[in-house]
């Protein structure tokens, strides 16, 4: 398909923010985050803007030039969460929505299930303009930024948040880590991995 991909800089930000809004406001897991619909069109942008700030500062994002994609990666170390990171999930919710505990809660939990023995690039949110879904851009993306874990030898990892994402992935050679994690009362996420291709 050939769709020109660039490297998303803060003067993107309202334009990514604007996508991942549109294209996961009906997603199960932002429904189960903001399961009142009048939080979730106030706040739900508000996480979106976190997820893309945290990719900036800690790995890139991939826009697809017409603005109609983007994947937001966060690049890894090996070791895990130190001491100062105890408390990021709270924080996380007190930057968001402070009476929001479902988004504390879901950051810990996703956070426990994140591998840490090896460094590795985290594929945090993928998203497509949901009028042009089904159009290849979402493989487009990923496998760009996958070749680049080949040629480098990177590790990758990801949470599926539907069994037709988890197909996606598993195309791409993710295979699912063999524990779900299971938001209360709400939709299930699976962790994947993904060994760089020799």
């Amino acid at each position: 398909m050939g769709v020109p991909i660039r490297r998303a800089g803060a003067d993107d930000r309202d334009a990514v923010v604007g996508l991942l809004h549109r294209a996961f406001s009906a997603d199960a897991v932002s429904r189960w985050v903001f399961p009142d619909p009048d939080r979730m069109e106030r706040d739900h942008g508000i996480l979106m803007g976190a997820f893309f700030d945290m990719a900036l500062e800690a790995g890139y994002v991939d826009l697809a030039e017409d603005g109609s994609a983007v994947a937001l990666w966060q690049s890894l170390p090996a070791g895990g969460h130190g001491p100062e990171d105890e408390d990021g999930p709270a924080a996380f919710r007190e930057s968001i929505d402070p009476a929001n505990g479902r988004i504390e809660q879901i950051a810990r939990l996703t956070g426990a299930a994140h591998p840490t023995e090896r460094a590795h690039e985290y594929l945090s949110m993928i998203a497509v303009d949901p009028a042009l879904h089904g159009k290849g851009l979402g493989s487009e993306l990923l496998g760009n930024a996958l070749a680049r874990c080949d040629r480098e030898g990177l590790h990758a990892y990801l949470e599926a948040t539907s069994s037709r994402s988890r197909a996606l992935y598993e195309r791409f050679g993710f295979t699912f880590m063999g524990q779900a994690i299971q938001l209360p009362d709400g939709p299930v996420m699976l962790p994947m991995w993904r060994e760089p291709a020799q």
